[in-house]
């Protein structure tokens, strides 16, 4: 699936991906300021979140839970140093939990990654407007 989409259209693009996407582990890629987290805030209050999701960039990780009692992580590795803080944390649990694992900066834990995952990369086209693609 590839798309343009602007903010104002941002719950339909995250219902969009909850619906099509076949599997619980996304990696965001896209460079800083692309809307990554933007996007996962949308998509955990799509499924179900009451609280206000936040980006992880200094805890590593939030948890988070919907409405139906399943559990999202949410990752920002931008600010790790090496694989090793990863694995400190303890991400191959959370990654084979069978919850759901929305990741930034994944590529600072390319090694860790599960093979079964499904990207979805956000480029830029101006300050209102995202293209997105997702690879399953």
């Amino acid at each position: 699936m590839q798309q343009s989409y602007t903010l104002k259209e941002l719950p339909e693009i995250a219902k969009k991906i909850i619906e099509t996407i076949n599997g619980k582990i996304l990696l965001f890629n896209g460079e800083m300021g692309a809307g990554k987290t933007t996007l996962i805030k949308e998509i955990v209050k799509q499924l179900g979140v009451q609280e206000a999701a936040n980006s992880p960039t200094f805890s590593l990780v939030n948890e988070y839970q919907t409405d139906k009692d399943e559990i999202i992580y949410h990752f920002d590795f931008y600010r790790i140093n090496s694989e090793e803080e990863a694995l400190d944390i303890g991400i191959e649990d959370y990654f084979y939990s069978d919850a759901w694992c929305f990741i930034e900066w994944g590529n600072k834990v390319e090694n860790l990654l599960p093979l079964e995952i499904i990207n979805i990369n956000i480029k830029v086209i101006n300050d209102n407007q995202r293209t997105i693609q997702i690879n399953q």
